[in-house]
């Protein structure tokens, strides 16, 4: 029996940044840009506000390019403060290396299941899907899934009654799949 499962946000993730006001290191993406234009040549930022003080810090996005090198729909975006576009920005590689920051997923997704009724079956394979890269202990996502304890689905995987392609004893943020025998 394949069951699906989903990790889906449900919020923006906080940024794990220092504050320049104080020695917080959680900054909130407020969900608004800052858009400098001068002569021909444009800045762009996103907004995030410390957790602890609320200092904004500003995280670059694009910097010094000329305006007719962006397209009109991105600008567009940029100037409606589009919250998709904060969601992807956010997980860019290139804008998390360039601001020195990394995301913090803490109650901030979900584990979507197609119910509980598989719990009843000798042999249930599961397909776990994820909405967005979200970096979740495999272990943490059978055991919610799973009704059951995370001490208990390690004894699982040790005893080789979950079984998967992919390594289940660390942290996936991609697509797998697993097999849990009982």
């Amino acid at each position: 029996m394949l069951k699906s499962w989903a990790v889906v946000p449900t919020c923006l993730p906080l940024i794990r940044r220092r504050c320049r006001g104080c020695a917080s290191e959680r900054l909130r993406p407020s969900g608004r840009f800052r858009v400098n234009a001068n002569h021909k040549l444009i800045d762009v930022w996103l907004l995030a506000l410390c957790t602890a003080c609320g200092e904004t810090a500003k995280l670059t996005v694009l910097e010094r390019l000329t305006v007719r090198s962006i397209g009109p729909e991105l600008l567009d975006r940029l100037h409606d403060n589009d919250p998709d576009l904060t969601a992807e920005l956010l997980q860019d590689p290139d804008v998390q290396r360039r601001n020195r920051f990394v995301l913090d997923w803490t109650d901030a997704w979900r584990l979507v299941t197609d119910g509980s009724d598989h719990l009843d079956h000798d042999m249930i394979e599961v397909a776990v899907r994820f909405a967005t890269r979200i970096p979740v202990r495999a272990v943490r996502l059978i055991a919610d899934g799973c009704g059951l304890s995370r001490p208990e689905v390690e004894r699982l995987i040790t005893e080789g009654k979950i079984v998967s392609v992919a390594r289940l004893g660390g942290t996936l943020s991609g697509d797998f799949t697993f097999t849990l025998k009982r």
